[in-house]
């Protein structure tokens, strides 16, 4: 049993999207699941810890691919509208500060998978330290983020209040590609995969928007 975690200012944001998250236009968002449906389907066969859930966008497609599912989420209203999705029953939802322990067992877990949830973490040698315990050994994480290159041109996750109309930003931080590699080799894992992810359509030139990434336990 987990304590519930005090929403700070990025799970109080989240509360606020999930109204219209699943709504509203978003090309990350929806190229983030074309990523993660595009992946070996073995990957999601096993026992599968998805963190940063959200409303349930990639936890609907995982469920009924996926041995058993953990998901966890910061924000009490985006779980909300994940446990409405269909063939979500079966599917162990936590309430969860991702920079806290993880609430799952060591050495539990075929696969990790985490998307669009890392440009709101500032240390993510917890992350990867914490994926590498939970992991079976040959196990996989799996990451798809707003690109890097993105970021520096001052792009962040922001949606439209509904109450207000207003663009609102959500707290970020930036995070240099090596960072990931870093606080990976740190944690133990191995490198497997590495995709930069552009719009369909777009030329070679363009800016990537996602960086994805698999590793080995």
């Amino acid at each position: 049993m987990t304590t519930k975690p005090t929403p700070d200012e990025v799970a109080t944001a989240y509360d606020v999207w999930s109204e219209v998250y699943d709504t509203q236009t978003n090309a990350t968002r929806d190229l983030d699941a074309t990523i993660l449906q595009s992946q070996d389907p073995s990957l999601f066969r096993g026992d599968v810890l998805e963190i940063g859930c959200g409303t349930g966008k990639n936890t609907e497609w995982l469920a009924p691919r996926a041995r058993s599912l953990v998901a966890l989420d910061a924000s009490e209203k985006m779980l909300d509208r994940a446990r409405e999705r269909t063939g979500v029953q079966h599917v162990q939802f936590f309430l969860h500060d991702l920079r806290k322990p993880w609430p799952v067992e060591e050495a539990s877990r075929d696969t990790v998978t985490c998307n669009l949830v890392l440009e709101h973490i500032e240390d993510l040698s917890f992350v990867f330290s914490e994926a590498k315990r939970v992991l079976r050994p040959g196990g996989r994480l799996f990451i798809c983020e707003l690109h890097p290159y993105r970021q520096l041109q001052g792009r962040r996750a922001y949606f439209v209040n509904p109450n207000t109309g207003a663009h609102q930003s959500i707290r970020s931080y930036l995070h240099d590609v090596s960072e990931y590699l870093n606080a990976a080799v740190d944690a133990g894992l191995v490198l497997i995969q590495a995709r930069d992810c552009r719009d369909e359509g777009e030329p070679r030139t363009a800016v990537p928007r996602l960086l994805s990434l698999l590793w080995r336990s």
